[in-house]
């Protein structure tokens, strides 16, 4: 009999709650007591319905947003700001159409204290792995929105984050697109050589949920609450046509209401 070694906690989220208004005058409460672990060499992702505080989520593990109760753990030590071994690839982009591919990549190096030779070894190192070679000089008015997206992932990859948090990252992409990133997005979570240790995704996705995941994390509708979380035992790479991530798919979508 083998036993299963437990890998070291990065994050864990304990007793977040997330409320707009002040909570003594019937606030719009988005979360309420959230409590979860991401543990080093894991792909979690994060699924439930529209409004139920996903992204929300995400802002508030990075630092973005404080919560109202409730705290973040990196390492064990409470994260009092933006947490700096975190980088978070957005839905829309979010690229500057002012700079190129070169600026807008270094811009997830903005504050680090690296010389100006330093910044351009690392932009130019994450634009060759992510597969921007070429398109150095390019403005986003010129990419396509999976060109787009590539640099935003580089913007988040260039920093060497520990930890990737990805919101609905491949939801604006066209289906043959999305296909591709999934995988290079796989393909670098995996190779032990590149950051980052460990993945949260937030996606309306189920079966992108189940065919990139570990773990599921299903939320339920507003205030968002932690419904149910699913383990993917299924072994990679894994097939999208296969019953049993069908079955898995079904199962989990039977628990977002």
């Amino acid at each position: 009999m083998t036993t299963q070694i437990e890998m070291p906690k990065l994050v864990e989220l304990r007793n977040v709650t997330k409320a707009y208004g002040p909570l003594t005058q019937r606030p719009q409460v988005v979360l309420e007591h959230i409590n979860f672990t991401v543990r080093q060499h894991e792909f979690v992702s994060i699924v439930g319905p529209s409004g139920c505080g996903k992204s929300t989520l995400l802002r508030i593990m990075i630092g973005l947003t404080k919560p109202e109760d409730g705290d973040v753990y990196y390492h064990d030590k409470k994260i009092g700001g933006i947490c700096e071994a975190m980088s978070m690839v957005f839905q829309t982009f979010a690229l500057f159409p002012w700079l190129n591919v070169i600026g807008n990549v270094e811009l997830g190096l903005e504050g680090k204290p690296f010389s100006k030779e330093e910044k351009r070894k690392r932009v130019l190192d994450v634009i060759k792995v992510i597969g921007l070679e070429g398109y150095e000089e390019a403005y986003p008015r010129e990419l396509s929105g999976g060109m787009k997206q590539r640099v935003g992932l580089a913007r988040a990859m260039v920093s060497e984050p520990e930890i990737l948090l990805m919101d609905e990252p491949f939801s604006a992409l066209d289906p043959l697109t999305s296909t591709h990133l999934r995988e290079e997005v796989l393909h670098l979570w995996a190779d032990p050589t590149l950051p980052p240790e460990a993945v949260v995704m937030v996606t309306h996705n189920v079966e992108e949920a189940v065919y990139m995941a570990d773990r599921i994390i299903v939320l339920t509708s507003r205030p968002g609450t932690i419904a149910k979380e699913f383990h993917i035992d299924l072994p990679r790479p894994r097939d999208t046509r296969s019953p049993e991530l069908y079955k898995l798919v079904d199962e989990i979508t039977g628990f977002i209401v």
